[in-house]
């Protein structure tokens, strides 16, 4: 997935009925949030969605609903690989893959276990490779079941093979950003940074945009920061949108995505704050931050001249 200009790929919340099921009439209202502000393309079925928490006949209906809402707006990536043998996890793959996705997203940490080497890693994602011919795939280095981070040299030569368009990274090393844009370069490839803490540079050097879970609650400004991140006359504004975003680290993942639903309930998206993820409690005083939040926001919104 690559845009001439740098794009902001949310990371889709979930939303669920108050028994649990899904609430596709809201599913809908939040693709059309997604893509009214801006996003460059959409990210379903990721650790954001409660991927885990789905059954697989849940992971693709959603998938399929969110690419017909999309209508080919914007490119849809959705995940494609979960435990089990590598045969069944590429037959998943083929069928996110069917169900009308750009890519298929493969979880890093679920290739190979924690105490397995690189070389593991890389001999079961290139049988996947094969056994997958066509689907073009990328990397999500998902934090669960644990974060395995791929190097630049790994990420180089799954690149090169031409068939991975598409990472999203959390190493939350901006050399290491670095050190994979280098790798990278020259291919039909998007780098994504999860993290907001060195965003801007992220950007600067080369990735291809922003996928973090901040856009579930403000997507203007994360689309805002992805336009005008090195626009020299608004160098004081860009600094105070990443500040802001850095100062509010804690409250934005404090029991997320339990947070990231109320906030959107405070701006009027009609969502319910159920989560099938058991993220911990929503206090009074979580709540009263995030309240917070969304007055510090506004502020913001009014000064950069946002469409709230």
């Amino acid at each position: 997935m690559q845009h001439s200009t740098k794009g902001f790929i949310p990371v889709m919340l979930m939303p669920f009925q108050n028994d649990g099921q899904i609430d596709y009439p809201a599913l809908t209202r939040l693709t059309e949030m997604y893509l009214k502000a801006g996003a460059a393309g959409l990210f379903a079925n990721c650790l954001s969605s409660e991927m885990f928490e789905l059954s697989a006949q849940e992971r693709l209906q959603s998938i399929r609903h969110i690419v017909d809402v999309a209508a080919g707006e914007v490119p849809v990536v959705a995940t494609g690989t979960f435990a089990g043998p590598l045969a069944e996890q590429a037959d998943f793959v083929k069928q996110v893959y069917e169900a009308g996705t750009e890519a298929v997203i493969v979880i890093t940490g679920l290739l190979a276990r924690q105490d397995e080497p690189d070389a593991v890693f890389n001999e079961r994602f290139h049988r996947l490779l094969d056994s997958t011919a066509g689907v073009p795939l990328g990397f999500y280095e998902c934090p669960e079941p644990y974060k395995r981070v791929l190097s630049a040299e790994q990420l180089g030569q799954f690149v090169s093979t031409g068939r991975v368009t598409y990472h999203k990274d959390t190493c939350l090393d901006i050399e290491q950003i670095q050190a994979k844009l280098a790798a990278t370069q020259g291919h039909p490839f998007g780098l994504y940074d999860a993290y907001m803490g060195h965003a801007v540079q992220s950007l600067r050097a080369g990735a291809a945009g922003l996928s973090c879970i901040q856009g579930n609650f403000f997507p203007e400004l994360i689309v805002w920061l992805c336009r005008n991140y090195d626009n020299a006359s608004l160098c004081a504004e860009v600094d105070e949108v990443q500040e802001f975003f850095i100062k509010n680290m804690g409250v934005m993942h404090d029991v997320y995505p339990t947070v990231a639903k109320y906030s959107l309930k405070q701006r009027g998206v009609d969502i319910s704050t159920f989560t099938r993820r058991k993220v911990g409690n929503f206090t009074s005083t979580i709540r009263a931050g995030v309240e917070a939040l969304y007055g510090d926001y506004s502020v913001l919104s009014r000064q950069l001249e946002l469409v709230a």
